[in-house]
């Protein structure tokens, strides 16, 4: 019987930020389990891993805030020399057709909180990003309504954001927590946690092994709902693993820089530029777009044709100058949706010994470090620089359903 003091199970950017913030802040001992073969075979690697701070509510403005701070002082954070992940501050452009007292309002909101944001209308638009239409009518794709672009009056710019590579960021998290004492186990799928007396006391694995653990962290992402039933506890949140879909092409010279993410109503798509801005990637805002995966295990990879031709008009839309060749991509992932208010179930559960990190909704890259420290402030009692002060509570196991703006992935 080997033992630990925590056993997280799911070596995603959730669990393994929550292993390294341990880690950080106290002497326990910790060992990340997962079933891939490498690292961020989940949600983690399909992730556009958008480090935008715009959120109906002002606790989720915080913590993505607070996250940010970390993705732009990384290296100081992982205390690596030389990390392999790269902040990029290109911006994030709120592209939804409010009115200006409504863009007006949420800038006062957002600045409030310390974040850069600015209000800009079409001729600032255009001056700063010279590739963007700034037309907010949607491109009717049947060809029977004739389209007449009206200009939107205002849109929301953040300026300190941007994005950060997902992949990279996970695999610097894993060597930190190496570093530190953390022992990291792939190919190490859990098919039990052990229960005595009332609490969880381990897990065992695939191939036999028995670990004891004081605490077991359930941060499986999709595969969360299996590992709860492993422990015999039934959430009152009804967590769905869901397949989304990005399409991607190239982006030719003639198309103007800079290019920022950008989050467009008109189109329902989000984008931003890749792959050192050879590369543009694009995904949906919209929930229609959303499909449930019944086994997290066996799901379609490949983006489905209709959505990439879709959301290219979309592109081609916002983006004129984009060339009508080149080839077209797509690919499919998986994150979970938290169906009764989109934000994610964090903290202890009914079972003692059993805490979950669940239901991110498409916000968990965003929100890792600072749920990686709620967890670990929770279980060593230490708090640690870089800590946000938005406590655990708000993402509570037994809270109410929180009222939000809209119940997708711009929440």
């Amino acid at each position: 019987m080997e033992t630990a003091d925590v056993v997280v199970v799911g070596g995603g950017i959730i669990g393994m930020s929550i292993a390294y913030q341990i880690a950080r802040r106290s002497d326990m001992s910790v060992v990340v389990l997962d079933k891939g073969a490498g690292l961020g075979e989940g949600s983690t690697g399909g992730s556009a891993a958008i480090t935008r701070q715009r959120y109906s509510l002002i606790e989720n403005v915080r913590i993505a805030r607070d996250a940010n701070v970390v993705f732009r002082n990384w290296a100081e954070f992982t205390g690596l020399a030389s990390p392999r992940a790269i902040f990029h501050p290109i911006g994030v452009l709120w592209m939804l057709d409010d009115d200006p007292a409504a863009v007006a309002a949420d800038h006062a909101r957002l600045a409030a909180e310390g974040i850069d944001v600015a209000i800009l209308d079409p001729s600032d638009v255009h001056e700063e990003f010279p590739a963007l239409s700034t037309c907010m009518v949607p491109f009717d794709l049947t060809g029977e309504v004739p389209h007449e672009c009206r200009d939107g009056e205002a849109f929301l710019l953040e300026r300190d954001t941007g994005f950060f590579d997902a992949t990279g960021a996970l695999e610097d998290l894993a060597e930190a927590a190496r570093a530190r004492g953390v022992e990291v186990r792939l190919r190490s799928e859990v098919t039990e946690v052990t229960v005595a007396a009332g609490r969880a006391t381990g897990v065992v694995l695939a191939d036999g092994t028995r670990l004891s653990a004081g605490t077991v962290v359930n941060a499986a992402g999709p595969w969360c709902n299996r590992v709860s039933a492993m422990a015999g506890i039934e959430l009152p949140w009804e967590l769905v693993p869901t397949r989304i879909q990005v399409m991607y092409r190239d982006l030719p010279p003639e198309v103007p820089r800079p290019l920022p993410v950008v989050g467009d109503a008109a189109g329902g798509i989000y984008f931003r530029p890749e792959a050192s801005d050879q590369q543009i990637v694009a995904g949906s805002i919209l929930e229609e777009d959303e499909r449930e995966a019944t086994d997290p295990d066996r799901y379609d990879h490949n983006a489905d044709r209709v959505f990439v031709e879709t959301k290219i008009h979309a592109l081609h839309h916002r983006i004129p100058s984009l060339p009508h060749r080149g080839r077209l991509g797509g690919m499919a992932g998986l994150y979970t949706v938290n169906r009764q208010d989109v934000l994610p179930i964090v903290g202890p559960t009914e079972l003692e010994g059993f805490v979950v990190a669940n239901g991110f909704s498409g916000h968990g890259f965003k929100e890792s470090p600072m749920v990686g420290a709620m967890v670990a402030a929770y279980l060593t009692g230490e708090r640690a620089e870089y800590d946000t002060d938005v406590p655990m509570s708000f993402f509570a196991v037994d809270r109410e359903p929180r009222a939000v703006e809209d119940k997708t992935v711009l929440a």
